[in-house]
């Protein structure tokens, strides 16, 4: 993996922003990897947190977190990572989820979870989650549940 620019995570402040984020989740998901429109733009937007990842003055990634239930606790739900393809492989993905895990610590969350796509287990598992028995397909992917408490990692 090689490294560049460090990226720069900052809340989605404004529509600009909102576009941008809209955009790269567009190409990702819709684009990429043919997720229906109806399940990329959930209704949950709203009620979540989002975030850009800007190298210079480009937005390259994106992500959101919101409050769920889990189990009898309210958890941050971590969702939605997006890197535009030529920002790929170079640690952008990882900083983007450590930047995200801080917001919500900082928002008092000790527990976080997320439905990662099965492939991407083992990442998510060297940033402190671990697998639960869940597992499932959503938009045609194979996806796993895992969860993180704060200082299990």
């Amino acid at each position: 993996m090689r490294m560049t620019a460090p990226l720069y995570v900052r809340p989605v402040e404004s529509e600009a922003d909102w576009q941008a984020a809209q955009h790269i989740r567009t190409v990702v998901f819709i684009e990429e990897q043919a997720c229906p429109p109806k399940e990329e733009w959930d209704g949950y937007d709203d009620s979540s947190r989002h975030v850009l990842g800007w190298l210079d003055d480009t937005p390259v990634a994106t992500a959101r977190w919101r409050t769920v239930s889990h189990g009898e606790r309210l958890v941050a739900k971590l969702e939605r990572f997006a890197v535009l393809a030529p920002y790929r492989g170079q640690g952008h993905g990882r900083q983007l989820v450590l930047r995200v895990m801080e917001d919500a610590r900082r928002a008092g969350f000790d527990e976080q979870m997320l439905h990662a796509q099965a492939h991407l287990e083992a990442f998510y598992a060297s940033l402190g989650f671990a697998a639960t028995e869940r597992r499932f397909v959503e938009a045609g992917i194979p996806h796993v549940e895992m969860v993180q408490r704060l200082g299990a990692n």
